[in-house]
């Protein structure tokens, strides 16, 4: 065996080395696969989890370069890097609350994006690069998800506004164009190293600041599509990033990430019914909408006899939103619907593609909680079944319920698949005022007959709910 592998050219050392690379793939692939459903998610992280050590250690000690090992210091510096990274990812995972899981995400698509353009931005100008054209793609790509889920970050914190002008077009046009028009001349031109490095840095910029532009006029109800296509702009980069180095598992890893993003995007831009373009160049979510026909009187309910409704329900669904997320009412809503259950009603989840704040906000949001995944229905799986329930519940949704989407060709939300509330026997809105949602325009289920409103936090109103519903 050992003749074998002297023959073709290469060390023991290499073979183990690219051996551990394809048992990493199979890993990350086996923890996608364990990712798709809520019950094995946590299975699945450790899975891909392990597969990224198993790479990392074996390329710390047997990477050959020239014949030679990583040099002791860089080692060492490589290992204490690691450690504090990994110290500070624990704590911030350990302390984020649910509502800011989209936050994290955006800053973990940032940091990716920003690993893959220094990658870049240094192994330009170096001889042993294998293409100049892979290096400035990453360096572009990289840097766009960097700067891009910064902003996305500061969206979804509150921290950053939107831009609505139609002049943003027309720049982020020029901005693209630019970028562009440098990289073909630095392919194509015959530069010395000087110019090189200077429009490489020039590049970087004009990238960072396009990525800025970018999600500036995105509106909020876009931001499941722009994270998910953040994150697969980071995973592109990172595949560049491998493609630089040759390392296998950098290229797998980051096609994954990459593929599965783009996947993701495309589906989340069907379940609004919009297209990618659309999404990118528009300004759902906060702009100026078309104006709505007037809306009516809205008709509360109280406590007591919301909980005499839902008591004596035999079907109730659940739709929830990121009002729920915000008033960390989880798990006070799996309570209810248990207490609910005891009584003799069938209660199960409507979940839309984009509710919440990322692509599967709701998903995870209850599976914290522990509600049974076979409780949690697709939007499309569970239309079809809402004229025969009896009470729909909607807790801190808005948009993704809204009949707008269906009734008036003006809306800005018009044509987007929702989850048919309105279609129930009677429909119970918890809210804590008549704010509109990210969409920005009026909610015409709050006036229709069959709704009654329940103002207040989710989580107070839900626990006073309970409590009446153990007393009946």
């Amino acid at each position: 065996m050992n003749n074998i592998i002297e023959s073709i050219g290469v060390t023991q050392g290499q073979v183990i080395l690219e051996l551990s690379y394809f048992i990493a793939a199979i890993m990350f692939v086996i923890g996608l696969k364990l990712l798709s459903h809520p019950e094995s998610a946590k299975k699945g992280n450790l899975w891909a989890g392990l597969g990224m050590v198993l790479a990392m250690t074996t390329t710390l000690f047997l990477h050959k370069q020239d014949g030679n090992g990583i040099a002791s210091v860089n080692a060492i510096i490589i290992v204490v890097t690691i450690a504090i990274a990994a110290f500070f990812g624990i704590i911030v995972a350990r302390k984020v609350k649910m509502t800011a899981m989209p936050q994290l995400v955006s800053i973990f698509n940032a940091t990716g994006g920003a690993a893959s353009a220094l990658v870049a931005l240094i192994e330009y100008s170096n001889p042993a690069n294998p293409s100049a054209l892979i290096t400035l793609l990453g360096l572009i790509i990289g840097s766009i998800a960097f700067s891009g889920s910064i902003i996305a970050y500061g969206k979804l914190d509150g921290k950053v506004g939107d831009i609505f002008s139609s002049v943003m077009t027309y720049v982020n046009l020029f901005l693209l164009i630019a970028v562009i028009g440098i990289t073909v001349y630095m392919l194509s031109a015959d530069l010395s190293f000087g110019a090189q490095q200077t429009l490489v840095y020039v590049l970087f910029g004009i990238a960072v600041f396009y990525g800025i532009m970018f999600v500036m006029p995105i509106g909020g109800a876009d931001m499941p599509v722009v994270i998910s296509l953040l994150n697969s702009f980071t995973g592109i980069a990172a595949a560049m990033a491998g493609f630089i180095y040759q390392n296998q598992a950098m290229i797998l890893g980051g096609i994954f990430v990459g593929a599965a993003g783009m996947i993701l995007t495309l589906l989340m831009c069907k379940a609004m019914n919009r297209s990618l373009l659309n999404v990118i160049i528009g300004s759902f979510g906060g702009g100026a909408s078309a104006a709505q026909k007037e809306a009516g009187t809205i008709k509360e309910i109280s406590v007591s006899d919301a909980s005499v409704l839902l008591s004596y329900s035999q079907k109730v669904v659940i739709v929830p939103g990121y009002g729920l997320a915000v008033a960390q009412a989880q798990h006070i809503c799996h309570e209810m619907d248990q207490l609910l259950e005891e009584k003799g009603a069938e209660v199960k989840y409507a979940i839309h593609p984009v509710a919440g704040r990322m692509p599967g906000h709701m998903n995870v949001l209850l599976a914290e909680a522990d509600v049974p995944y076979g409780k949690l229905i697709e939007m499309d799986d569970i239309n079809a079944d809402l004229k025969n329930t009896d009470v729909v519940v909607v807790i801190g949704a808005n948009d993704v319920v809204n009949p707008a989407a269906e009734d008036e060709p003006g809306s800005p939300i018009y044509g987007m698949p929702i989850i048919k509330a309105r279609d129930a026997k009677n429909i119970i809105v918890m809210k804590r005022g008549m704010g509109k949602g990210y969409a920005a325009i009026e909610n015409h289920l709050f006036y229709d007959d069959k709704t009654r409103m329940l103002f207040g936090n989710a989580k107070d109103s839900i626990q006073k709910l309970v409590s009446e519903i153990k007393e009946l």
